[in-house]
Order: structure tokens, then C-alpha cells, then sequence
């Protein structure tokens, strides 16, 4: 077992648990350089709405694009979409990325916005 195949059953078993569920899914994804969100319909059939470190949007206001300044801005700008979108709940599919840091940061940055988990 390597990290990355720990990572991929993690996020397996999370989205196992959120179809079950039948909510849409807020899926967070993490490369050293970007960071992406985009809300899922429950089946996984549509993506709703997006949001990235490589957005126009973003990519004026931030500098550097991998760290948690920049989670932040992308959980406020789909957070901000979303309920623009008429979503405002959501299950929070991490990816089977740890909790914490940038990850951490884009949730609670989307929570204060308004989108409930």
C-alpha cells in the first residue's frame, strides 16, 4: 500500500457513503500548485458549479495559488456560486485528502459564506 492508493480507498468509502445518502457532494481536490471544488449532483452524473485556483476571478487576486489564502478564495467564490445556484447543502466529499490545512481551510471558508455540510 502507497499513500496515494491509501488516499484513493479513503475517497472511495466516502463516496460510497454520500450516494447512499443521495445529496449533492462539494469534492475537493489538491495538487502542490492549484486547488479545485466543484458541487456533483447526487448520482454523479452533472457537475453544477466550479470553482479553481485557475479562475479569472482568482487568479487577479491571489499571488500564489497553493496555499491556504488561496483555499479560502476558492471556497468563498463556490460557496458564493452556489447559493447564487440555489444550493445550499451539500455532503463534503474531501477526496480522501486529511482534514486539515488547505483542506480545512476551504470548508470553513464556504461555511461562512452560508453553504451548510
Amino acid at each position: 500500500m502507497n499513500k496515494r492508493n491509501t488516499r484513493l480507498r479513503r475517497a472511495k468509502r466516502t463516496r460510497k457513503k454520500i450516494l447512499e445518502l443521495g445529496v449533492m457532494r462539494l469534492s475537493v481536490h489538491k495538487t502542490s500548485r492549484h486547488m479545485y471544488a466543484q458541487l456533483i449532483t447526487s448520482d454523479g452524473a452533472k457537475t453544477l458549479v466550479s470553482a479553481s485556483t485557475l479562475d479569472k476571478e482568482l487568479k487577479d487576486k491571489i499571488k500564489v495559488t497553493g496555499n491556504i489564502d488561496a483555499a479560502k478564495e476558492v471556497g468563498k467564490l463556490l460557496a458564493g456560486r452556489a447559493l447564487k445556484a440555489g444550493i445550499d447543502s451539500v455532503a463534503f466529499d474531501r477526496s480522501g485528502f486529511l482534514y486539515h490545512g488547505r483542506i480545512k481551510a476551504l470548508a470553513d471558508a464556504a461555511r461562512e459564506v452560508g453553504l451548510q455540510f
